[in-house]
């Protein structure tokens, strides 16, 4: 049977390096020919092989300040998609944690949508992002109709996807309610040939790795560590670091994106890696125990697939700052080896990632030529 002959990749946006542009560096490895089809595009954000293929952008790529503030456009994004014209394509793999598994292929083509999470937003974050707190009065008027419209749109477009591809089980159990479909199961890679112990000393101080965004709740760890004084480095950059530096004492230090490089040199100094609230997968604890290094977590989520309790890390159940705390106090009686974390992490690996990967497109696309 003949293969796909003409593939794309769609990718929300790419403004920067986070799980969702690693599993979309791993599809572009398994599809080396493949355009990308994105919301917005910051030159330069991505890995070379990304930056080298064609990138066609949407039409909020021209708006104003686009760059920075792309998020203000959450309720053309449905718009934006719908417009990607694919029709040349025989499959379609889209990456998406917001609008993009909602792009219209070919009636004919194949869609395998991998999902990192139905759009938060809309769905289990709502009250995260949309609190009354984080609203003026006309944002709180205008608000709950935009995201009951995007509701509506991302339930009714989980039609158009063929086959259904989760980052975890977590993420397939919302798949499940909201979508009311199966998702396979592919944990994301991990790049454990980088992300391996080296020679740098432990160091006393812990890591944040994340996006900072509200349903991240790092202000939560920021209120642990005011209180305790420890050494506290977040890594990452988003809408919130303004407001978490207001709140930060100087023993709390921001050190925006690192260079994969610099991030290797974070995780093998830190005495952990914290992740203070639940993740749909949560690809930076793996990189870390890959690294030879714990991890403290809140036990819902992805963590729960991700962190091996009382072994390589502790999994706490309350999320607040008492039960951090706990947490933290519960890692000085860790049995911690690194051997074992190393050995953890390599079962995500990039090369089982598109092992799976190929294994379920390639029986996909067979079930869907027997069906025409």
């Amino acid at each position: 049977m003949k293969a796909p002959e003409k593939v794309a990749l769609v990718h929300d946006w790419l403004t920067g390096q986070r799980g969702g542009e690693k599993v979309l560096e791993a599809l572009a490895e398994m599809f080396p020919g493949a355009p990308v089809y994105t919301l917005f595009h910051v030159r330069g954000s991505q890995v070379p092989d990304i930056e080298k293929r064609k990138i066609h952008t949407s039409f909020l790529q021209r708006m104003p300040l686009a760059r920075t503030k792309y998020r203000s456009y959450l309720p053309l994004y449905p718009l934006a998609v719908e417009l990607f014209d694919l029709q040349d394509y025989d499959l379609v793999v889209s990456s998406s944690h917001c609008a993009a598994k909602g792009i219209i292929p070919r009636p004919d083509a194949l869609h395998v949508s991998y999902v990192h999470s139905p759009m938060r937003y809309a769905w289990n974050e709502y009250h995260t992002y949309f609190s009354p707190s984080r609203m003026g009065p006309l944002s709180r008027w205008a608000v709950p109709p935009v995201v009951h419209f995007l509701r509506l749109w991302d339930e009714s477009s989980s039609a158009r996807t063929d086959l259904f591809v989760a980052n975890s089980k977590n993420v397939a159990r919302r798949i499940a309610k909201y979508y009311r479909r199966r998702a396979e199961v592919v944990p994301p890679p991990v790049d454990a040939d980088f992300f391996r112990p080296g020679p740098e000393k432990t160091e006393d101080h812990f890591l944040i790795v994340s996006a900072l965004v509200p349903y991240k709740r790092i202000d939560l760890a920021i209120e642990v560590f005011n209180r305790s004084g420890r050494e506290l480095r977040v890594v990452g950059r988003g809408p919130d670091l303004k407001r978490l530096k207001k709140a930060a004492r100087p023993n709390i230090r921001f050190l925006g994106n690192l260079s994969p490089e610099e991030l290797l040199r974070a995780y093998r100094s830190a005495r952990a890696l914290l992740q203070p609230w639940e993740e749909d997968f949560g690809i930076a604890t793996l990189e870390a125990q890959a690294c030879g290094i714990p991890v403290v977590a809140y036990g819902r989520g992805g963590a729960a697939e991700t962190v091996l309790q009382g072994m390589t890390g502790i999994l706490y159940d309350a999320p607040t700052v008492s039960g951090l705390e706990r947490a933290l106090d519960n890692l000085e009686r860790l049995p911690f080896n690194k051997n074992t974390a190393r050995n953890f992490a390599m079962k995500f690996s990039r090369t089982i990632f598109k092992n799976r990967m190929s294994r379920l497109i390639r029986r996909a696309w067979v079930e869907q030529a027997g069906r025409s």
